[in-house]
């Protein structure tokens, strides 16, 4: 076959009968040759194409682009087989458009030039390729909404979703923003391979953005940066440039109809977020809102169910305090009627000693009433038994008789203090409820070894198991089957919210632990806590105060709204040798600072209205950088986080004279 004629018949056979559309066209881009396939693909006529341009065979928006592109491959052409990733849409005589793949190659040998394209119809790989893409986001979804649901530990989540959401949307960086208690002030709370100055930026960058009524969409939606460009005022766009990102996405979050957090998605390419994507991003949001706003409930909820249960502690709690006011009073009393002529010393350590078992018991309800994260520690569950059943005697009342049982060895447990006495007074409050006309409360605590019973779900490994047992009616099986269900209550209208089991059942499981319930009508119920037992042993007690009293000559300025309280400061100050300087309010105080310089200053954090005293050591500490300052407060921990993130150092009251001293010295000494 070695004629032009037969050569020429074989090379339009071959043409004509191509699995692909084929297309040749001239150096101006006009069709000079179109195979049937080419016909049918884009609804012409046999021989329909001939004499048109390549460009009508095109949406209108891309035919500018592609006779660019065309000129730039003419200039300089090559073959580029089907496969290399050149995709375009085409469209066909009646207006449809559709995805197409395209190979492209010059046509040697004859007088003038010309090239040909290999056309074929991806529409059902790309709907495959999509299929698969939404079945890996929506295999992302269903984990992020499963530990959504599941989970009751809102951290765990938000460490996790940054990665998933890199992964299925093939970016380059994720990160998670949350507004902190003032809702303008975003932090970062999570990220997956964010750079370090990037994220530290974020929260400025974001601040005027995410909560922008220009930002948040009418339907919550995603918006590119491309979308977003116009409303950067704090130049977001210009930063993620700067670490090669050139595109990203940003999902305001939303507590209900509020604005609470942004998930942001930066991505090297270009356009790299199609509407699937952030269709996902969205999707996600959704989720992550809710577990935000079931976690926000939780707390709540929690903290309702504290002061529920110190609501019905306050009737034995007023009862000891007033035990300790008359100790106090009465040796007040003596000390100040010289006449009766009495020893001193035995007085003063009587009405001491009643002091120091007051401030306990305040921190115990400070403690078991706070709102906060779970900050779980080494506990001692002999000590603090005998604690907590000191405490239940005067609650639950004469009709319950109180048992502690305590096995040996007995490992310490690791749980939060506070979560711990809440649950447990929790259980008391039900048991008591349960025993209507009064019987035995046994709560007791002993070493368990998980994994030993499958009836027990734990991971193996050391735990405390603590129970708590009574003698009451007991439960029917379809009541214990729904003992654990969040308002799920027997009790009358206003005497339960069904919270209590529930409560304890979401602290335990955050803990590591998990619970069981035993009951059976007429015998009791037994509700068993296995927590896990702390790795080591107890915690380093805190130094105890100097032996001999720490002294100085430095001046103090003591703020203090109370008179009676800062007469106090004052008076331990001279008796240590310091000379003082007062101020009622923070705003006074610094007036003060300005009129003549201080060694120290020594300030409440509660100061009534304006501002508190981390606010007046902030300010204080810009005027003076290096001045000392020693904060003074009542307040349970959770209340001074402030404080702790401005390196202050803190003094709890009540304090006596000697813990004053060394308090007072040791800040003085570090400066």
């Amino acid at each position: 076959m070695s004629g032009p004629a037969e050569q020429e018949a074989l090379f339009r056979a071959l043409f004509e009968t191509a699995p692909d559309a084929m297309i040749v066209v001239d150096r101006d881009g006009t069709i000079v040759l179109a195979n049937a396939q080419a016909d049918r693909l884009f609804g012409y006529p046999e021989r329909g194409l001939y004499g048109i341009a390549m460009e009508c065979l095109l949406p209108e928006r891309l035919r500018g682009g592609h006779s660019a592109h065309r000129e730039r491959f003419m200039a300089n052409p090559r073959v580029r087989p089907m496969g290399a990733g050149f995709e375009l849409v085409g469209m066909r005589r009646d207006g449809t458009e559709f995805p197409v793949e395209i190979g492209l190659s010059p046509v040697h040998g004859g007088a003038t030039p010309l090239y040909a394209a290999s056309i074929r119809d991806i529409s059902e790989t790309q709907r495959a390729r999509q299929a698969l893409v939404r079945a890996r986001y929506d295999a992302v979804i269903g984990e992020i909404g499963r530990l959504a649901l599941e989970s009751h530990d809102y951290e765990t989540l938000l460490g996790r979703l940054p990665h998933r959401v890199t992964e299925a949307l093939g970016v380059d960086a994720v990160a998670v923003l949350i507004a902190g208690t003032q809702r303008y002030d975003l932090n970062v709370r999570a990220h997956a391979h964010v750079p370090p100055d990037l994220l530290d930026r974020l929260p400025d960058l974001l601040g005027i953005m995410a909560w922008s009524a220009r930002l948040a969409t009418p339907d919550r939606a995603a918006l590119t940066l491309t979308e977003f460009d116009a409303r950067d005022e704090g130049g977001l766009r210009a930063a993620a440039a700067a670490h090669g990102y050139v595109d990203a996405a940003l999902l305001p979050l939303f507590d209900r109809y509020e604005p609470t957090g942004a998930l942001l998605a930066f991505a090297a390419d270009a356009r790299a977020f199609d509407r699937d994507k952030l269709n996902f991003l969205q999707s996600i949001g959704h989720l992550l809102s809710a577990a935000l706003q079931r976690n926000r409930s939780e707390e709540q909820l929690a903290h309702a169910q504290r002061l529920d249960a110190i609501g019905q502690l306050t009737g034995g709690v007023a009862h000891d305090f007033n035990n300790l006011l008359t100790v106090i009073s009465g040796n007040l009393q003596l000390l100040e009627d010289d006449t009766l002529g009495l020893e001193r010393g035995p007085i003063i350590q009587s009405a001491l000693r009643a002091v120091g078992n007051g401030a306990a018991l305040t921190r115990k309800l400070l403690a078991f009433a706070r709102r906060q994260h779970l900050s779980p520690r080494p506990i001692a569950p002999r000590a603090w038994l005998a604690d907590l059943s000191a405490l239940l005697t005067r609650t639950l009342g004469e009709a319950v008789r109180i048992r502690i049982e305590c096995a040996s060895p007995l490992p310490e447990v690791f749980a939060d203090p506070g979560e711990l006495d809440a649950a447990l007074v929790n259980l008391a409050l039900n048991a008591r409820d349960a025993m209507p006309r009064g019987g035995e409360l046994t709560i007791a605590a002993g070493a368990y070894e998980g994994g030993d019973t499958p009836a027990v779900e734990l991971a193996p490994g050391r735990y405390v198991e603590i129970s708590v047992t009574d003698t009451g009616i007991g439960m029917a099986p379809d009541v214990l089957a729904r003992a654990l269900e969040p308002f799920y209550t027997t009790k009358s209208a206003g005497k339960g919210s069904g919270l209590g089991l529930s409560m304890v059942y979401g602290f335990v499981k955050q803990s590591g632990g998990t619970m069981a319930v035993d009951s059976k009508l007429g015998y009791g119920t037994r509700v068993s806590l296995y927590l896990p037992a702390a790795a080591q042993s107890r915690e380093a007690a805190p130094p105890r105060a100097q032996a001999a009293v720490a002294r100085g000559g430095e001046t103090v300025l003591v703020v203090e709204d109370e008179p009676d309280v800062r007469d106090v400061a004052i008076a331990f100050l001279h008796s240590l040798g310091y000379a003082s300087r007062v101020a009622a309010s923070a705003e006074e105080a610094l007036d003060r600072l300005r009129a003549e310089p201080v060694d120290l200053l020594f300030s409440d954090v509660i100061l009534g209205s304006g501002m508190t005293g981390v606010d007046l050591a902030r300010e204080a500490r810009r005027l003076y950088p290096g001045l000392p300052v020693l904060l003074v407060s009542g307040y349970e921990q959770a209340l001074l986080d402030d404080a702790k993130d401005g390196d202050l150092k803190l003094l709890r009251k009540p304090y006596g004279r000697d813990e004053f001293a060394v308090a007072i010295r040791q800040v003085l000494d570090a400066s």
